[in-house]
C-alpha cells in the first residue's frame, strides 16, 4: 500500500453510479438493475471494458525505483473494483501490486549488456608480483527491474621479467613463484619438445619465513602450503616451460645472489603465502625428493 495524495487527473464517471442511479426509477425492477452490475464486474474482471483504463501507455512513461509522481489511473492486481484506481509505472509497482495493467508490454525489463573483454593489460609493476587488468564497458543500461550489470574489471596475477626499457630485473629482486612437485606429472606433458634444449636444474634453499597466509588457505590446490615450516630444507626444480630459452634458467632462483642474502618467494594460487629463503646450493640434473618438493613456475 502506498500513501499519498490524490493524483491530479480528472475523475472518471463510475458505472456503478449509473447503475445504481437505475434502480430508483420507477419502472426498473432492482432485479434487473442487479444483474446489470453483475455483468459489468464481469466484464472488468475479465478485462473487456473499453474505452476506461489509461496505463503506462497513455502515461507516456516508465519509471526507476519508487515515484509516486508515475501514476496512471486503470485496474490493478489488487482485484477488479467498480471504478479505476491509481495504477504505478515505476519499478516499484511490482511489490506494492499496483502496476497498471500494461505495465508489463508497455515497460518491459531490459537486462544490462556489455561488451566483450578487453586485452589484457602488461603487469602493473615490472619485477615484482603484481597483478594486470582487463575491463568491458556497458553497452546498456539495465531498465524497469532488468538483470544488473556483472563486474566490468578482472584482475589476475603477473610477474613480468623485463623493465619497460628493455632491461632484465635483477634476479635478487624477482620473487620466484613456486607450486608442489606434485604437479610436474601433468606440466611435464606439456614441455617435452622444450625438454630436448635443457634438463634444467634443481636448487636447494632454506625456508627462513612465512605469512600466516599459508596455514590459512582452504582451496583443494593450495592445500600443500599448510606442510611449510621454518628451517626446512626445500628443493624447488627449475626445468620447462619454467626454464627461459635465453638465459636457461628460472627466474626468482636467486643466481649472482649472496649466500647469507634473503630472497624472496611466493606460492602461486594463494597471493597471501609468501616469504623469505636463503639459497646455498644448485645441483644440475637432478631429481627433488617427494618430500619438500617444489618447482618454480
Amino acid at each position: 500500500m502506498r500513501c499519498l495524495l490524490p493524483p491530479s487527473l480528472p475523475p472518471i464517471p463510475s458505472p456503478l453510479q449509473f447503475l445504481t442511479g437505475l434502480s430508483g426509477r420507477r419502472g426498473i425492477p432492482s432485479d434487473m438493475v442487479h444483474s446489470a452490475v453483475l455483468a459489468w464486474v464481469w466484464a472488468l474482471a475479465l478485462g473487456v471494458v473499453p474505452g476506461v483504463q489509461a496505463g503506462c501507455a497513455d502515461l507516456g512513461r516508465c519509471c526507476q525505483g519508487r515515484d509516486l509522481t508515475c501514476v496512471s489511473r486503470g485496474w490493478t492486481a489488487a482485484g477488479p473494483s467498480l471504478e479505476p484506481q491509481p495504477c504505478y509505472c515505476d519499478q516499484a509497482c511490482s511489490g506494492a501490486g499496483d502496476c497498471c495493467p500494461d505495465y508489463g508490454s508497455a515497460c518491459p525489463a531490459v537486462t544490462c549488456a556489455v561488451s566483450e573483454w578487453s586485452g589484457w593489460s602488461r603487469c602493473i609493476e615490472p619485477c615484482t608480483v603484481t597483478f594486470r587488468v582487463r575491463r568491458r564497458e556497458v553497452l546498456r543500461e539495465p531498465r524497469n527491474g532488468g538483470g544488473p550489470c556483472p563486474a566490468l574489471e578482472e584482475r589476475a596475477g603477473c610477474v613480468e621479467y623485463w623493465s619497460d626499457q628493455g632491461v632484465e630485473c635483477k634476479q635478487a629482486l624477482i620473487p620466484a613463484l613456486i607450486t608442489t612437485g606434485a604437479f610436474r606429472t601433468w606440466r611435464k606433458k606439456r614441455a617435452v619438445a622444450l625438454e630436448r634444449k635443457s634438463a634444467g636444474y634443481c636448487v636447494m634453499f632454506e625456508l627462513v619465513t612465512i605469512t600466516m597466509g599459508c596455514f590459512q588457505t582452504r582451496a583443494p590446490y593450495t592445500q600443500w602450503m599448510r606442510y611449510l615450516s621454518q628451517g626446512h630444507t626445500l628443493c624447488v626444480l627449475c626445468e620447462p616451460p619454467a626454464l627461459d630459452m635465453r638465459s636457461l634458467r628460472c627466474y626468482g632462483d636467486g643466481e649472482g645472489s649472496r649466500g647469507d642474502q634473503l630472497l624472496q618467494w611466493q606460492a602461486v594460487g594463494n597471493p597471501s603465502c609468501r616469504g623469505t629463503w636463503k639459497r646455498f646450493q644448485q645441483l644440475e640434473a637432478c631429481s627433488c625428493p617427494d618430500v619438500h618438493s617444489f618447482l618454480f613456475v
